[in-house]
């Protein structure tokens, strides 16, 4: 009887919280207004940041691309605290952006306001997700599901702060320091749009990938994973992961890509960690029930 409560249709709740099923067209007009108030704080956020974009654009998009950025000090600092010597330094950075159109700077503006208002608005943009599908769950699943905006958002913009201080510099500094040919034939002299495409690939991408222990949990709730699955296929994972860190870093450096990977295999991880607890939960319940 409970299992087939829990595969019902969507429904509203009414004033006296009463379950009403709602019809194809109450679904959609549902999901519309959803989309435009995502819509709508977006737009004011991007706008917002478009009104400040120089500064943005100093302080923070270029910032990576700078030798007195927060990483590269800190980093050698780090290594001479570990009697590393300059192992950790890396070398100065000396990027000059070029633009090819007339509107490139425009259109950078626009994209660097756009991305950032994504970023963000990224938590209200879940919450209104969440607020649209959390109708059709059951008291269980929502039991399952407390605390999954804070902990998709904080996954989230830990992903996307480990893209910016850390992959970021090390993929700027070994593409502002590579050279092809030793004759000077080739100059170094990226485009704007490049740069930016660049570090909001880095950032949007470390982002998603360290929401895997979220996907983890919601998967092993619904019984399509356990924590013998991902052990089993740990080392297919391993390379699955390196082909990942291959694609969300644009520098060929395999230091980049290791900075990428190593996060990424200690987060594959922690999700085996959190399916084995889900396991033990589903045992625990299925021994209650027999």
């Amino acid at each position: 009887m409970e299992k087939a409560n829990n595969r019902r249709s969507f429904f509203k709740r009414d004033g006296l919280d009463n379950k009403a099923e709602m019809s194809f067209i109450d679904h959609l007009e549902a999901l519309r207004w959803h989309i435009t108030r995502s819509v709508i704080v977006w737009l004011v956020i991007a706008i917002a940041l478009f009104m400040k974009i120089d500064w943005i654009f100093d302080h923070i998009i270029f910032a990576p691309a700078e030798s007195d950025f927060i990483t590269y000090s800190g980093l050698c600092n780090l290594s001479h605290y570990l009697k590393l010597g300059d192992a950790l330094c890396m070398p100065p950075v000396n990027i000059q952006l070029q633009g090819n159109t007339i509107s490139g700077p425009f259109m950078s503006a626009i994209s660097i306001a756009m991305i950032g208002g994504l970023i963000v608005a990224f938590p209200y943009l879940f919450w209104e997700l969440w607020k649209f599908i959390k109708p059709a769950l059951s008291p269980k699943e929502l039991k399952y599901s407390r605390g999954s905006i804070f902990w998709v958002s904080l996954c989230f913009f830990l992903g996307a702060i480990f893209g910016y201080f850390l992959l970021a510099p090390f993929t700027f500094n070994f593409l502002a320091n590579f050279t092809l040919g030793t004759k000077g034939a080739y100059k170094y002299m990226p485009t704007l749009d490049d740069y930016i495409d660049t570090l909001n690939d880095i950032i949007l991408g470390c982002g998603l990938s360290f929401e895997l222990p979220i996907l983890a949990y919601v998967l092993a709730k619904i019984g399509l994973i356990t924590a013998g699955f991902l052990r089993k296929y740990r080392k297919y994972a391993f390379v699955i992961i390196l082909i990942v860190a291959a694609i969300i870093t644009p520098s060929p450096d395999w230091t980049s890509q290791i900075i990428v990977a190593v996060p990424l295999l200690l987060l594959y991880e922690i999700s085996v960690i959190i399916a084995a607890r889900v396991d033990k939960e589903n045992e625990q319940k299925e021994k209650e029930w027999s």
